[in-house]
């Protein structure tokens, strides 16, 4: 069965590339780039990239959205589609010519009830052929800070898994439905924690009390330090550092690493190689330019360079 990923807040991604950004001057725009973009949009991208079928549930709306339903049908990702009346957002990444990046992110529609139902019996309905639940990504506007926790109940009452990556008031209330695996960044954990982790006891105390939270896995992606994988009520706990690379683009690695975990478990891999994938996806993912898919070659290849090890 495939994975459902849920994309409740898609975006067209627009790189603008500048020389420079001069304040309160003139920004001449040498090139643009256009695709279809948001934290669940990406992750179905490397899913599908990695080998799976994912169906992706998506609220699109305007010209924007009708732009992004064509680049997913360009790609051959299979999307269930909830017409909304308001227009998709554009993300807006303005790269400098030495690489500094500006990310402009509007907060998004605002969806109307019917456009609530449809996006809630589009879950139930989907989740009746898929493996498992993705949730990734911000809330629409006015969304209710619960709605993650609502949909991670409703896939715990058709028994299967589910994967969040959310950050702030949205992710505090998810936790509490208990997913099987969370994905925060180093300061999304501390965000959720309180407190600043500047060192590796204090940000592995706080993965740790996460996972006694939800009583499962969290995964804290590192930029360039890897990431780390903890289950406190199984004893487990593995971390995992990348080659050195000179990175191109940051942006959507956490979505590769995402992918990479959910692909790995779907598989039946062990943990071990949940960890091994997603910091070789990851990684490989700022060797090219925002949007683009890493090859599968460079992926597998990375991933043998990585070892894991217990902490």
């Amino acid at each position: 069965m495939p994975s459902l990923v849920l994309a409740l807040n898609p975006s067209i991604d627009a790189e603008w590339r500048v020389a420079d950004v001069q304040w309160q001057e003139k920004n001449i725009v040498q090139t643009e780039r256009r695709w279809a973009g948001g934290k669940g949009v990406n992750v179905a991208r490397w899913l599908k990239h990695l080998g799976d079928r994912p169906q992706l549930l998506i609220p699109l709306g305007g010209s924007t959205g009708n732009e992004l339903a064509k680049q997913l049908r360009d790609e051959r990702i299979k999307s269930h589609i909830v017409h909304l009346r308001e227009a998709t957002r554009v993300n807006v990444i303005v790269t400098t010519k030495q690489g500094r990046q500006l990310r402009f992110n509007p907060v998004g529609p605002k969806l109307s009830t019917d456009e609530w139902r449809g996006i809630f019996e589009g879950v139930r309905t989907q989740l009746a052929s898929a493996n498992c639940l993705i949730v990734s990504g911000s809330l629409p506007r006015a969304a209710p800070v619960a709605t993650y926790a609502r949909l991670i109940r409703a896939a715990h009452a058709t028994d299967r898994r589910t994967f969040l990556d959310c950050d702030g008031a949205a992710f505090g209330a998810a936790i509490r439905a208990k997913p099987f695996l969370v994905k925060p960044n180093e300061h999304e954990l501390a965000q959720w924690y309180g407190r600043a982790l500047n060192s590796e006891r204090a940000l592995l105390q706080a993965a740790r009390a996460l996972s006694k939270q939800i009583h499962s896995w969290v995964l804290v992606s590192r930029a360039s330090k890897g990431a780390c994988l903890i289950n406190e009520l199984e004893g487990a706990a593995f971390a995992a550092r990348p080659p050195s690379v000179e990175a191109a683009n940051t942006v959507g690695a956490g979505d590769a690493m995402l992918a990479a975990a959910a692909w790995q478990f779907i598989q039946g891999a062990p943990p071990r190689d949940w960890l091994r994938w997603a910091v070789a996806t990851g990684t490989a993912a700022t060797l090219n330019q925002a949007g683009e898919l890493a090859k599968i070659g460079a992926i597998r290849d990375m991933a043998w360079r990585i070892a894991v090890r217990e902490i």
